[in-house]
Formats: C-alpha cells, sequence, structure tokens
C-alpha cells in the first residue's frame, strides 16, 4: 500500500468517492492487469522449461498466470474492501508487469493500491493493512497444499528433462530456499509411499507448488515490520512510537542475513544469509523506511482484544513464512 496520501476530513469521503469514481481511470488498471497478466504467463512458459518468446508455448504458462494473478488479486482486494468498509479512500490495484524475465523469472513486481485519504484511527488502519497479507497467504497455503496433494508422478518431470531418465534427478543449482510452513506441509502430504517430491531446483516447474512458494515469500516480505510495509502498519497500529524497537531489529536482522551471504565471496561457507537482503536493507533504509511515520488521527482509541490476537498471529505468519535464503545459485 502507499500511504503518500492527502488528508480528507471523515464527512466528506462519501462524496470524494462519487468522485473519483468518475475520475479514475480505468483503462490504467485494465491495461496494467492486461500487461502483468501476459508477463507472468511468460514467465510460467520459463518455469516450464519451454522457450517464452515462442507462441506455440503460450498456453503453458496459462495456469500459472491464473494462479500468481490469483494471488496478488486476493491479496490488494483485501486491503481494498478493508479500506472502503472504513470509509478510506482508495484506487483500484494497480499490477506491476516485469516482462524481462532473466531477471525476474516470476514475471511482476506485485501490485499495489493507493490510500487516498487517511485511516482515522488505529482499528482502520490495522485492518487495512492486515487484510491483504492474511488473504493472500491463506490462498497461498491453500495452493500449496493443492499442488502436494496433486503432484505427479516423476515421469512429469522426465518430460522436462529427459535427460534424468538417464542419469537420475539432479539436486542443485538455482533453488527455492524453505521456509517453516512448505516444510511441514511437504512432511505431512508427500509422505506416502510412490510419491514423488521433486527437489527444491525443480518445484518451479509445478504451477500450484511454485506459486504457493512465492505466495509466501511476498507475504513474509509485506509483512516486516518496518515502514510502510502492511507488517509497519500493523505494529504501528499496535504499539505506537514502541513500534521502532520492533522495525530496528528487523531492520538488524536483515542486515545480519545479507552480510552473512556476502561470506561466500571471501571463500567462506555460509549456507544462512542471502545477499538478495541487502537489497532490501537499502530499500528500507531510503524509501521503505525504518520507522513508521505518526500519521494516524485518533491514535488515542485502542485495539480490540481480537485485534490485537490477530496481530500476534500476523507475525506468526511472517515468522513461518519467512524464508532466510529464498535462492541459492543461477538461473
Amino acid at each position: 500500500m502507499n500511504d503518500n496520501y492527502n488528508y480528507t476530513e471523515p464527512q466528506q469521503r462519501e462524496s470524494i468517492f462519487q468522485i473519483r469514481k468518475k475520475k479514475d481511470n480505468y483503462f490504467i488498471h485494465i491495461l496494467l492487469f492486461a500487461l502483468t497478466f501476459l508477463s507472468v504467463t511468460l514467465g510460467g512458459v520459463f518455469w516450464a522449461g519451454q522457450d517464452p518468446f515462442q507462441l506455440l508455448n503460450f498456453q503453458s504458462g496459462l495456469l500459472y498466470a491464473v494462479l500468481i494473478i490469483t494471488v496478488l488479486t486476493f491479496h490488494e482486494f483485501g486491503h481494498y474492501f478493508a479500506a472502503r468498509f472504513h470509509n478510506v479512500d482508495v484506487t483500484l490495484p494497480y499490477y506491476i508487469p516485469f516482462p524481462f524475465i532473466m531477471l525476474n523469472p516470476f514475471g511482476t513486481m506485485g501490485a499495489v493500491i493507493r490510500m487516498k485519504s487517511p485511516a482515522n484511527d488505529r482499528k482502520a488502519l490495522f485492518d487495512i493493512a492486515i487484510a491483504g497479507p492474511i488473504a493472500g497467504w491463506v490462498v497461498s497455503v491453500i495452493f500449496l497444499i493443492i499442488g502436494f496433494l496433486t503432484l505427479p508422478s516423476i515421469d512429469y518431470l522426465y518430460s522436462i528433462h529427459p535427460e534424468y531418465e538417464t542419469a537420475g534427478v539432479k539436486v542443485g543449482g538455482f533453488s527455492f530456499g524453505y521456509n517453516i510452513v512448505f516444510w511441514i506441509l511437504e512432511k505431512l502430504l508427500t509422505n506416502s509411499p510412490g510419491v514423488f517430491m521433486p527437489p527444491m531446483n525443480e518445484v518451479y516447474h509445478y504451477p500450484f507448488l511454485c506459486v504457493g512458494w512465492f505466495g509466501l515469500l511476498i507475504t513474509a516480505l509485506n509483512m516486516m515490520p518496518v515502514g510502510q510495509l502492511d507488517g509497519g502498519h500493523i505494529s504501528y497500529a499496535m504499539f505506537g512510537d514502541k513500534h521502532k524497537w520492533l522495525a530496528y531489529t528487523t531492520f538488524g536482522l536483515l542486515l545480519f542475513f545479507g552480510l552473512l551471504g556476502i561470506l561466500p565471496f571471501f571463500g567462506i561457507d555460509s549456507t544462512i544469509g542471502s545477499i538478495n537482503w541487502l537489497l532490501w536493507v537499502i530499500l528500507i533504509a531510503f524509501i521503505i523506511k525504518i520507522k513508521h511515520p505518526d500519521n494516524v488521527t485518533n491514535f488515542h482509541i485502542p485495539l480490540s482484544k481480537g485485534r490485537v490476537i490477530l496481530g500476534w498471529i500476523s507475525y506468526l505468519i511472517f515468522i513461518i513464512s519467512f524464508c532466510p535464503v529464498p535462492f541459492t545459485g543461477d538461473f
């Protein structure tokens, strides 16, 4: 979400919604959606082990595209409907295409909505912030469960890598990293005789597993309790100014994991951190910011006990979805 909004008096909001309906440029939203669907389809073709720029391969990426668009849509409309419930003026989602597949094979940088008026109290800020990642996380877990329960035989992987049939399934190279949710579901749902669970360097060939894993990753990234991220909004709504200690701790841990990722460049083995986190350190330090701004009116109104409990659950979701080493190896 983007919180660069202009303040609007509460009594003016109903008329503003009516005006915005006339001013919304639906063409932009539709165009970005179409471009993003195209770019994620190209990503799906790439993950299927085919040439993404060969038109005949287009259908190979459609399932992946539908799944990843579904995760993004549930996340953003979770924010959207929570905002409308609290009479906070927001835009429709802006989907972000990324067709440069060799730089980002997922085919998208996500989606955002823009808040055009402030959250009037802590309840509104909390509800709007938490609704998106919770919705996206639930869908991602459902996709993972479907993926684990419908794993094809090893012949599916042989159809992509014929050489594996004689040389054996390769382990290594570019791989997704484990998080707690993925690891638990794998152990629970693939422990039956005759079930072939692909290694993590081949999981991206399986659309439900690939998108489910990616959905957990973007949920964890959004729920980091810093700055203008969803997790930052949640922690600010829960703790007020004291949220800064949680934000600084999270920032320090990201820096720690990022620095550990540099060690292999100096000949020191390290399988704990990832250099990717240094990019997030830079983004948080200069764009997202570490502390949440004090921009909520009526902050004295406390959160309900149910919201506080849900807030703590969101931290648990962050922990079990966070992947200290998201990727290893090269494409």
